[in-house]
């Protein structure tokens, strides 16, 4: 905190995903809700987004965690969708569907420049409304770079080539002075974390 300040918010990881991410604990939640700070979840647990019924797979995953963690009802999780990873356009009709008929929400973390995300985000857009209206991307294209809260860039994220509701973006990531990513977000989003 000394370096960047206390967080408002902090992004987690909903499980333990073996070399990639430790999973949240009730009790971390009840640490950041007692120093003020509110938590965006994100799930991770899948190696590929083919498919719808894969979709609504790891969206069930995803809600069944987030409700196994005591997350209130109508918050977004955010999918961690690589760039590395294959992705269509199913997967993420798939995913928003079931979260739309869930107590959660959809959204999307991803590279808006390098990998699939985009063009199959924009299909599935084009394919179903739902998607464009319900889903909330998180933009990670890490440009300027770390800062503290008083030297954070306006909000301007990059955004994929269709309508979308681009409500977050990572514009710092991994501090030499400590392990962690800036993110700003609208305020639509912060009041909806948990």
């Amino acid at each position: 905190m000394e370096n960047y300040g206390k967080p408002e918010y902090w992004g987690r990881y909903l499980t333990r995903v073996e070399g990639a991410s430790e999973g949240l604990t009730k009790d971390e939640i009840s640490l950041l809700h007692k120093n003020g700070t509110k938590l965006m979840p994100i799930y991770n647990e899948f190696r590929r987004a083919i498919g719808e019924s894969n979709g609504r797979v790891a969206a069930m995953n995803a809600a069944y965690h987030a409700k196994r963690l005591g997350i209130r009802k109508g918050t977004f999780i955010f999918a961690n969708i690589e760039k590395f990873m294959e992705v269509d356009s199913a997967w993420i009709k798939g995913f928003v569907n079931y979260l739309y008929n869930s107590d959660y929400k959809p959204g999307f973390y991803h590279d808006p420049t390098e990998g699939g995300f985009k063009a199959a985000f924009c299909q599935a857009v084009s394919e179903e409304l739902r998607v464009q209206t319900q889903a909330i991307l998180w933009s990670a294209k890490e440009d300027p770079g770390v800062t503290n809260a008083k030297d954070a860039p306006q909000f301007n994220p990059l955004t994929v080539d269709c309508q979308s509701n681009t409500w977050a973006w990572q514009y710092g990531r991994d501090s030499e002075v400590c392990p962690i990513d800036t993110n700003l977000i609208d305020r639509r989003l912060f009041q909806q974390l948990h």
